[in-house]
């Protein structure tokens, strides 16, 4: 039998971790590869929360998070802890996943020392340097020199092609979070002790339709938050509806809608939830209001609508076929939106059951094969 391809997963995220972890099961069980996992702890906290329930042990943690970090000084953090990671591994692939510091710093650290890079979740644009920020650059970075690209839709191929990656290296894959929504929603249906903490909520909201929540870009600290909360406490003015909103840790984050939410009723303000629980928030709620990337993905595999709280969206696939609108940060916009999805059920209906674009669950097996031949 030929020698195994040494291939090196790099992430540090939750949802990278969320977006992988299905993949780094594929490659342990397959005996063409040797899977090694080097992990960065850009989220720390939540990123171990997902390592815990997919059952990954790193090989290689770095644990570099610290508060208040600069982009720069993670930035460089990142190249040197990973770049001596690679230099003791000698992968003979290096893959990363989407647009984190961690995903180009891994990719830019394989290309100095010319270990080809596989991208996961490749070719997604919004067409702004400055929408998502930094993710819309740190993914152009990757895909300038990365060896394979799996791109997740045609219109993410599409997008690679327009910047003259060659289309030999160009696999559409599907999206793994469909892969891993798939596998943590069996688990649920075998123990259902994995995510019974959301019972309370539901018992207390019970017979009121619920609204899932959340917000973290960059882009939208300041101002956009601001607008945000002042939407959120609007929308919670209605009786027929609760919000489950969990916080994420930034205190960007925290401190605007601590200030502008805590002690309304009909708003639980709650921990960051570990996967299982997420799975769940989206299963029980009527429709979400975001500004993430992986949840306009997730959602309308359960048939859930999602409002996306962006001025752009590196998914247009998703508003394409009507399962995702922008909303921006404009607080009468939300509330719009929201409130015409809650009292107009053809509408709703329109976007519930709207084909999700996003992939079929196979997108992993798609990948390793393409590895193997790569």
């Amino acid at each position: 039998m030929s020698t195994p391809i040494k291939i090196l997963s790099v992430f540090g995220t939750r949802p990278e971790a969320i977006k992988f972890f299905p993949l780094v099961h594929a490659l342990d069980a397959d005996e063409r590869f040797d899977s090694r996992v080097c992990v960065s702890g850009q989220h720390r906290g939540m990123l171990d929360q997902v390592l815990e329930i997919a059952g990954i042990v790193p090989h290689h943690d770095l644990d570099l998070m610290q508060p208040d970090q600069t982009l720069d000084a993670l930035t460089a953090n990142l190249l040197t802890g990973i770049g001596s990671v690679l230099d003791q591994e000698k992968p003979d692939w290096v893959i990363v996943q989407g647009d984190t510091a961690t995903a180009m710093s891994g990719a830019l650290a394989a290309y100095y020392r010319k270990i080809p890079v596989a991208h996961v979740e490749a070719g997604l644009r919004s067409g702004n340097i400055h929408h998502p920020w930094p993710e819309e650059v740190n993914r152009k970075i990757v895909g300038s020199f990365a060896a394979l690209h799996f791109a997740p839709t045609e219109t993410a191929a599409d997008a690679l092609k327009r910047e003259a990656v060659d289309p030999s290296s160009i696999h559409v894959t599907g999206n793994t979070v469909i892969d891993a929504l798939h596998w943590i929603t069996t688990q649920i249906e075998q123990k259902p002790e994995l995510a019974t903490n959301l019972a309370g909520l539901e018992q207390r909201f019970a017979g009121k339709r619920i609204i899932g929540v959340t917000s973290h870009r960059r882009e939208n600290f300041g101002g956009g938050m601001e607008a945000i909360a002042d939407a959120i406490r609007r929308i919670a003015a209605r009786d027929d509806v609760a919000m489950i909103f969990p916080v994420h840790l930034n205190p960007n984050v925290r401190k605007v809608m601590n200030a502008q939410l805590d002690g309304l009723d009909n708003v639980a303000l709650i921990e960051p939830l570990d996967y299982p629980h997420f799975a769940r928030l989206l299963d029980i709620c009527t429709l979400m209001l975001t500004d993430s990337g992986g949840v306009q993905e997730e959602a309308p595999a359960l048939g859930k609508p999602v409002l996306v709280m962006r001025e752009t969206t590196e998914r247009p696939e998703g508003v394409d076929a009507g399962t995702a609108k922008l909303v921006g940060t404009d607080a009468d916009m939300i509330v719009a939106e929201c409130n015409r999805l809650l009292d107009d059920q053809a509408a709703y209906d329109a976007m519930a059951q709207s084909h999700n674009p996003f992939g079929d669950g196979k997108a992993v097996a798609r990948i390793v094969e393409a590895l193997a031949n790569g």
